[in-house]
């Protein structure tokens, strides 16, 4: 008889003889405050029935908390389907891109939805709330999983078994339904009571409350012109038949997907010539500033752009705020006593001001260097003066944030703002969020140049995003220009190299919960190998080998 140890955060332990599952021990996790969702078990996030039959720290995971929030959110997508399923049998359901906390939804009705239709949906899915049904676990064989998801009409999930093909499938079923997700769902239907439907364009909102406050959902705030490139790349992927990682992994199976990278790329390079005919149609603009979230390839765009601006007549100048960090004893903290890079006062902003006064004084200046590892600025005898037909194109986080160039007029300035947002799907029902896209680029990225491990890139992401909420998000809506950086075949290459990494956090790290959900969703992508990437991509920026000086 095996002997099995479970320790807890508060010191206690608890001596079994037998396997156990958490459910038989909630109580002891449970508070009248926080709704209990799941549980890690040795830093690996676990559903509240998986066994537990190892020796094992046990810890609660809660709505309130990041890990909550995600399996929150994924069990609102699975009641959605089973709602779907049920009302609209045959009909396939569409995961789109987030939007103001909620995720964008479509059903192949060959017509926009109406309010009654997606009004039937949400009573379908409180019907199911109030019944607290339990979400079933189990695993079944590879062929009764093919079987089953094409009677259920997922097609892009069966298409995803042709190349995942384990022995067996972990599925999650309710009802009539079930679905293939990869990382755990909460227990019961009932407690995911806090949601709601919003009609919007040709489909809906799926709203879930914030990870800071999961009793309520948060004003809605709208994001037109995001929606708008998300709506023309997603028309663009259908055009090519390749919405979904399934669609990507049979072009690379079928060793076609050259030919959908250069379309690709293609359509990113059209992009930024667009925005550059944007740029010199103003006329007056001296300045072009690119901002974005962390990852989001700035860099990369800034340089490209260049190209684009040079092929108009001008003389564009590359200024990276990078550069302008302060030193690190200067470097604000946050309220967990770490280096907060992400905050404006983290860049010397009167000495980037003075800068620009000085250049459109047609001054000469000395531009600044940064040492990310010794976290020191320093001057290698770089200058710059602004001559005619010169143009600046500075990016950074925070581009599109008027209090970094107070100094600057406003007709001066051209803003544009960047996001990785993908089209592809993993299926119908698995969507690639944006953050996991950037953190993806963030981990290898950081390993290749900064000599960071995988742990270290995740430990600090939550600061990152945060930082993102406070001082990128909030300015999107007034950039002149919006550009889609990600490249819908990037993950299979970033993959090579993210694979390596994220199996080197242990289970003794509080990161492994992270770094394993990343691999399971990573495993559903076939590998592209990077000679296959052009040298000026912007996934050379992560990768390496660009033809690009950074």
């Amino acid at each position: 008889m095996k002997h099995i140890t479970i320790k807890f955060a508060d010191g206690s332990k608890m001596e079994l003889e037998n396997e156990i599952r958490p459910l038989m021990f909630k109580e002891k996790l449970q508070t009248e405050e926080k709704k209990l969702l799941a549980v890690k078990v040795n830093n690996e996030i676990a559903s509240l029935d998986s066994f537990i039959n190892i020796n094992a720290t046990v810890e609660p995971i809660y709505a309130d908390s990041k890990e909550g929030a995600s399996i929150y959110r994924r069990s609102l997508c699975f009641l959605l389907g089973c709602a779907a399923n049920k009302l609209f049998p045959g009909v396939r359901l569409l995961v789109g891109h987030s939007l103001g906390y909620g995720y964008y939804y479509t059903l192949e009705t060959g017509s926009p939805l109406t309010k009654e239709q997606i009004n039937s949906l949400k009573e379908e899915m409180t019907r199911l709330v109030k019944e607290d049904k339990i979400i079933n676990t189990d695993y079944i064989s590879y062929e009764e999983a093919c079987t089953l998801f094409e009677k259920l009409g997922l097609a892009e999930t069966r298409k995803q078994l042709n190349y995942r093909c384990p022995a067996k499938i972990q599925i999650n079923s309710l009802e009539d339904f079930s679905d293939l997700y990869f990382a755990p769902l909460v227990g019961t239907t009932g407690l995911l009571d806090v949601f709601d439907l919003m009609q919007y364009q040709d489909g809906f909102l799926l709203r879930f409350p914030t990870h800071t406050d999961s009793t309520k959902l948060p004003e809605f705030e709208d994001q037109p012109k995001l929606f708008n490139i998300y709506k023309k790349y997603k028309e663009w992927g259908k055009r090519l038949n390749v919405t979904s990682a399934a669609s990507l992994n049979q072009l690379i199976h079928d060793r076609k997907v050259n030919g959908f990278i250069n379309v690709a790329e293609t359509l990113q390079t059209k992009a930024i010539s667009e925005i550059a005919d944007q740029i010199a149609a103003k006329k007056t603009a001296k300045v072009v500033l690119i901002a974005g979230p962390s990852s989001s390839g700035k860099t990369t765009t800034s340089k490209k752009l260049s190209l684009q601006l040079e092929a108009l007549g001008y003389n564009p100048k590359v200024i990276s705020l990078d550069n302008y960090y302060v030193n690190r004893d200067r470097t604000p903290r946050d309220e967990n006593g770490e280096y907060d890079y992400e905050c404006l006062e983290s860049l010397d902003v009167e000495l980037l001001n003075q800068n620009l006064v000085d250049l459109f004084a047609d001054k000469e200046i000395k531009l600044p260097s940064y040492d990310f590892k010794a976290g020191q600025c320093y001057y290698k005898g770089d200058t710059m003066r602004l001559e005619e037909n010169d143009i600046l194109v500075m990016e950074g986080i925070h581009g599109l944030n008027d209090k970094l160039t107070p100094l600057v007029p406003n007709e001066k300035k051209f803003k544009i703002y960047l996001s990785a947002l993908t089209q592809l799907n993993l299926d119908d029902h698995n969507r690639i969020s944006t953050s996991d896209n950037r953190l993806i680029r963030r981990i290898v990225r950081d390993s290749q140049f900064r000599g960071k491990s995988a742990a270290d890139t995740i430990a600090m992401w939550d600061s990152v995003q945060r930082g993102e909420r406070l001082h990128i998000f909030p300015f999107q809506n007034n950039a002149d220009a919006m550009l889609n950086t990600a490249l819908d075949y990037e993950l299979a290459v970033l993959k090579v190299y993210a694979d390596p990494l994220l199996r080197c956090v242990t289970p003794m790290q509080k990161e492994y919960g992270e770094a394993s959900r990343l691999l399971q969703f990573l495993s559903g992508i076939s590998t592209i190998p990077a000679a296959a990437v052009p040298n000026q991509s912007i996934i050379r920026e992560f990768i390496g080998g660009s033809a690009f000086k950074y």
